[in-house]
């Protein structure tokens, strides 16, 4: 991500770079319920990535900020900008794709052997509350981390008061296992306090599958495919430590290697590895 501020240089290597649960989170409340579109939203912005070859840059944008330093997290990827290779539209979907390789003529390369692309609409989108849907088709192999998830836009707080809300993460060496994440000044995984919950699906990587996230002044569902697994409330106590999410936040989409997703090693067999994104929508109240 973007450089973050206001952290201690001593926590460097565990600052974000595809989302930022380390460890699995610990379970908050149970989102034991049903996530749909509520009632009364409509549709503001979204992507169906059915035209062109590329994305669009009225709503898309490359993060490749960390490229010349190295990734957050011990990540081992280039995230490469405007190359197709590894961001591109076809068959009306998104495809970002990993791949093994040294793109070392690229002006801010960092030493690394694998390639990626990362996707933001910081500076071209932001959301204040609202349903987000996204059906996707996940990266697997190991040592691959695909991510959807989003960051306050101000940044002025640093990571993590600027608050961080994971809709989505996978870790290929565990392929079955979706986690939905909530980062805060007081729930964070450097203090291994963090709040989130996982839930099980058969077929991550060979079938489409909606990720979901219902954000509003009272609490956060995270979902897959109608059913919420997460659920973190707000305390309603003014404390921006706890519940910095009343201000608006801008969404990513990764393929990070390594990190995360590189604890029990990169499989050199896994590459070429795809996410695919069949559409990204965004909700909120008339």
């Amino acid at each position: 991500m973007k450089p973050v501020l206001a952290l201690a240089a001593a926590l460097a290597a565990l600052l974000p770079g595809a989302a930022l649960a380390q460890q699995p989170a610990a379970a908050t409340a149970p989102g034991n319920e049903p996530i749909a579109l509520p009632a009364g939203y409509s549709l503001v912005w979204s992507d169906e990535f059915d035209q062109g070859s590329a994305p669009d840059r009225r709503k898309w944008r490359f993060d490749t900020s960390r490229n010349k330093a190295g990734w957050y997290n011990n990540e081992l990827q280039y995230y490469a900008a405007d190359r197709p290779e590894n961001v591109r539209i076809e068959h009306g979907v998104l495809v970002i794709e990993a791949r093994k390789e040294r793109l070392s003529s690229m002006a801010d390369y960092g030493g690394q052997h694998y390639s990626s692309g990362k996707l933001v609409t910081q500076g071209t989108a932001n959301w204040q509350y609202g349903y987000f849907e996204i059906r996707a088709k996940l990266s697997c192999g190991k040592g691959m981390w695909p991510a959807i998830w989003m960051l306050g836009s101000d940044g002025g707080a640093g990571w993590p008061g600027l608050g961080e809300i994971d809709i989505m993460e996978m870790v290929a060496w565990d392929p079955t296992t979706v986690h939905g994440t909530i980062h805060t000044a007081a729930y964070n995984h450097v203090k291994g306090t963090q709040k989130g919950a996982r839930t099980t699906i058969a077929d991550t990587c060979g079938s489409f599958h909606t990720y979901q996230l219902d954000w509003n002044a009272d609490r956060i569902l995270i979902g897959v495919d109608g059913h919420a697994y997460m659920r973190f409330d707000n305390d309603h106590k003014g404390n921006h430590d706890t519940w910095p999410f009343a201000s608006p936040q801008y969404l990513i989409l990764n393929v990070a290697i390594g990190g995360w997703g590189g604890q029990q090693g990169v499989d050199p067999a896994a590459f070429p590895s795809k996410m695919e994104v069949d559409y990204v929508r965004v909700y909120q109240k008339r």
